[in-house]
């Protein structure tokens, strides 16, 4: 890691760009811009001290999606793939940080996912048009399709690590415990502060769990995680977890376990970076698909 400085209007890399490192801000400001320097600039956001940016291209390689430029002197933790072990082990208190910045991320684009496949449905029926702001609505859409298409596919050999490497049950010094068939671990709606790492078996994701609305999203399998949302922001789970196999061996994971894991197993909780960052790449592959569907025939 090292300490570096960026003027005022300097830009800290561009849009479309690869990279080997991320940063973190010590002090300044830097602007979220897409288009920057074109007819089409837009500025998206700001980043204050204490956040990350430039992540995901150490943590699956995607080309960054936006240009960074420093607002006022800005004083920035360059953080590179080789060294993000030693990042945490030097700064154990920002595995959590960095956790929370991806879940919030996450949390966001799905609110924009749930929004936009909304409007596909009021579009569909013909309702979208009669509704304030509809306009503006597909603009954006029509905006982020073609920043997708700029950007192009990730190469899909750079990114899903997780499954080169299993879970080495000797290292763990968390509890770990095997579950009967059927065994549900936890409900939608309940509070929770424990995630979990799947060592052997199978869980099954579902919301409205036996009800007649009952959705099974996805069955997980050795090397997954799931329930990190609620531990890592302390919100309601958002589904309930079932277990499909007998002898589903689990191993529980709570926030303040997190260092003591990565001081016995620092792959496993690099393995856990990668399962949010590949749930919010997969989310936003997802959103981008629905704006290119809303932006169609206009």
């Amino acid at each position: 890691m090292k300490e570096k400085v960026f003027q005022k209007n300097e830009v800290v890399f561009r849009e479309g760009d690869y990279g080997d490192c991320f940063y973190m801000i010590n002090s300044g400001t830097a602007g979220v811009y897409l288009h920057y320097g074109e007819e089409k600039q837009r500025k998206l956001t700001d980043l204050k001290p204490g956040q990350y940016f430039g992540e995901m291209a150490i943590i699956e390689s995607w080309p960054r999606s936006t240009t960074i430029v420093a607002e006022e002197e800005l004083h920035v933790t360059e953080i590179p793939e080789s060294g993000l072990n030693q990042y945490f082990k030097e700064e154990p208190n920002k595995i959590l940080a960095l956790m929370k910045q991806l879940s919030g991320r996450i949390r966001s684009l799905t609110e924009e996912y749930d929004e936009v496949t909304a409007f596909l449905k009021e579009k569909d029926s013909g309702e979208a048009q009669k509704k304030p702001g509809f306009l503006d609505r597909l603009m954006k859409y029509v905006e982020q399709s073609m920043i997708a298409k700029k950007r192009g596919p990730a190469d899909p050999e750079l990114r899903d690590m997780t499954a080169e490497h299993a879970f080495d049950l000797k290292k763990t010094p968390l509890p770990i415990q095997s579950f009967d068939r059927d065994t549900i671990v936890f409900r939608e709606g309940e509070d929770g502060d424990d995630m979990y790492a799947v060592h052997g078996g199978a869980v099954g994701i579902y919301t409205n769990y036996g009800t007649s609305l009952e959705k099974k999203l996805t069955t997980l399998y050795a090397n997954s995680f799931f329930g990190e949302m609620a531990m890592i922001d302390q919100e309601p789970r958002s589904a309930t977890a079932v277990v499909e196999e007998d002898d589903t061996v689990l191993e529980r994971i709570r926030a303040d376990d997190l260092l003591r894991l990565f001081e016995a197993n620092p792959m496993e909780v690099d393995m856990i970076m990668r399962h949010l960052s590949k749930r919010l790449r997969r989310l936003t592959l997802d959103y981008e698909a629905a704006c290119e569907e809303a932006a169609k025939n206009e």
